[in-house]
């Protein structure tokens, strides 16, 4: 059985544990638990995502900041019938609820910052430079992109759908599942040419990967 202390400690990758996706204004503020159904399943897919997408981000990033992460069915169903910002729990694109789908149905998501791009977005740069680099370098399945501080929902499937949308101008649609991009890869990666180079930060190494 397991108690929502031990499974906020869960670790679910390299960089990231249970915990570091829990918080949420709504269930603090009204007071609703979020408290997984399927906790095994929840971790499953958290894993999955952390490994193919945040990893890889903390890793040529730096540290990434998790604006809204996991939801329980309870919470998110709660947000969504008080209009606060949550998807029904059935749309196909809610990808905060992690323990709906396995297998072939699998899905996990978050809504992230990545605060070295935000710095430069905030200064006028172009949402469709870092749109552009998840997407020459990152295996996720979909991305919708939000005007405050470049953040973006972040989704994970087993298959990915490949999909990009945007609310910043401009706003739409920028990528549609099964389409090739509207622009070169050369052209793309003339966008991001700046960018720091993929998985290239340097962190401690641990005791056991130290030659005598």
């Amino acid at each position: 059985m397991w108690s929502l202390e031990t499974f906020g400690r869960q670790r679910l990758s390299r960089y990231f544990f249970m915990r570091d996706f829990m918080y949420s204004e709504i269930s603090g503020f009204h007071g609703v638990p979020n408290v997984p159904e399927n906790p095994d399943l929840v971790l499953e897919n958290g894993r999955a995502f952390c490994a193919a997408l945040m990893d890889p981000l903390e890793e040529t990033f730096g540290r990434i900041a998790v604006r809204s992460g996991y939801r329980s069915p309870t919470l998110n169903r709660y947000g969504n019938e008080n209009r606060l910002n949550c998807a029904r729990n059935d749309h196909p694109l809610e990808c905060h609820i992690w323990d709906r789908g396995s297998g072939k149905d699998a899905i996990a998501g978050a809504s992230i910052v990545i605060p070295w791009f935000a710095d430069q977005y905030e200064k006028g740069r172009d949402w469709r430079d870092l749109a552009w680099w998840l997407h020459d370098h990152l295996p996720y399945s979909e991305m919708w992109f939000f005007p405050k501080l470049a953040a973006l929902n972040l989704v994970w499937r087993p298959r990915p759908w490949r999909t990009i949308s945007s609310y910043v101008a401009p706003r739409g649609t920028l990528l549609r599942r099964g389409e090739a991009p509207g622009e070169t890869l050369e052209e793309r990666q003339a966008r991001y040419v700046d960018f720091p180079a993929f998985r290239g930060l340097c962190f401690p190494r641990a005791p056991a990967d130290i030659a005598p």
